[in-house]
């Protein structure tokens, strides 16, 4: 499909393990997909093997025109594009040219939580494991990002900078009696 001014890039949900034949199939049709992989060393029955996973499993990118969009509901494997409701909603164009220029690069990527300043995490690993606090980032922009601890009845915090590797996002699970 050519490019023209109708058309943005979407994220298509599609059936999990499902990514490379769709974003085939999409190239095949004619649209302009991406599907950003990663390799990742995995054991095999005698040796390890290096195998390319989705950086975003569960999901394809397609440049598309949104008024023509039932042509690509109708292959299999997707299930929707992602937008509100039922309206699709675009991607940038830069986020797709960064994560495009990431990908040429050839530097060692990996997926990894969404999280922003302020959200709640939980150290998985490290000195600190187990400790729960609020991901910081310094004015300074230090490489690292910074873990605040609170202590809530004193109104008190420490801040402590942390390897990117460590965290979590912190998930709030909420108990239903069982009757």
């Amino acid at each position: 499909m050519p490019e023209d001014d109708n058309t943005k890039w979407f994220a298509l949900s599609v059936i999990p393990r499902k990514e490379k034949v769709t974003s085939q199939t999409l190239r095949a049709k004619g649209y302009e997909e991406f599907l950003p992989l990663y390799t990742e060393k995995r054991p095999w029955s005698d040796r390890m093997k290096a195998v390319q996973l989705p950086l975003f499993p569960g999901y394809v990118f397609c440049r598309l025109d949104p008024q023509f969009r039932l042509p690509i509901l109708k292959i299999p494997s997707i299930n929707q594009i992602i937008g509100f409701g039922k309206i699709p909603h675009p991607i940038e164009d830069g986020e797709i040219a960064n994560l495009q220029t990431v990908c040429k690069a050839g530097i060692h990527a990996v997926p990894c939580p969404y999280l922003t300043a302020g959200a709640k995490v939980n150290i998985l690993e490290g000195p600190l494991k187990g400790v729960e606090g609020i991901l910081v980032q310094d004015a300074v922009q230090t490489s690292e990002p910074r873990l605040v601890v609170s202590v809530t009845l004193l109104q008190r915090s420490i801040s402590v900078e942390i390897d990117r590797s460590w965290i979590s996002p912190l998930r709030i699970y909420t108990e239903f009696a069982q009757n």
